[in-house]
């Protein structure tokens, strides 16, 4: 059965060449007409966010952010990607995996994991104003927000 289906099928698709191929041009000279030309369909580019990683990895930045954006620090500061959580009018809300064990934190509230193999996790809630000290080594002052993106500033302690 499945055999002969695909006899069947093969048989449709030879025969609708030979149909495509023997179909007069509009002309009367027997050539095939010329193929059609489309435009290629338009394509999507994708949204830029609005806290780009790549200005924070040399230690150093000022970058706005809104929820769901990433910021990437470097490895010497203890934490992973700082990822925006929330954002009022009046303070920030991020989260950040460990990358060291131990972990310290002045002038913002929050709370951390442990770190262990395979990772923990610190939640990081400043107000604006503020600058924080984490690990010892980095600075994490929000700016400035207006609900809905944020100003942080990161730098070295």
């Amino acid at each position: 059965m499945i055999r002969r289906t695909s006899s069947t099928i093969i048989v449709a698709v030879v025969f609708a060449a030979l149909t495509a191929c023997s179909a007069d041009s509009p002309d009367g000279s027997g050539a095939p007409p010329p193929p059609s030309v489309s435009a290629p369909a338009p394509t999507r580019a994708a949204t830029p966010s609005a806290a780009p990683a790549a200005p924070c990895l040399d230690g150093a930045c000022q970058i706005a952010g809104a929820v769901g954006d990433v910021v990437v620090v470097p490895e010497k500061y203890g934490l992973g990607p700082i990822k925006v959580e929330a954002i009022t009018t009046d303070e920030v809300k991020m989260v950040a995996s460990l990358t060291k064990s131990g972990y310290s934190m002045a002038g913002c509230s929050g709370g951390g994991g442990v770190f262990a193999p395979g990772g923990g996790g610190v939640e990081i809630i400043c107000g604006t104003g503020v600058v924080a000290t984490i690990n010892d080594v980095m600075s994490l002052e929000v700016v400035k927000t207006d609900g809905t993106v944020a100003v942080l500033r990161i730098g070295a302690a």
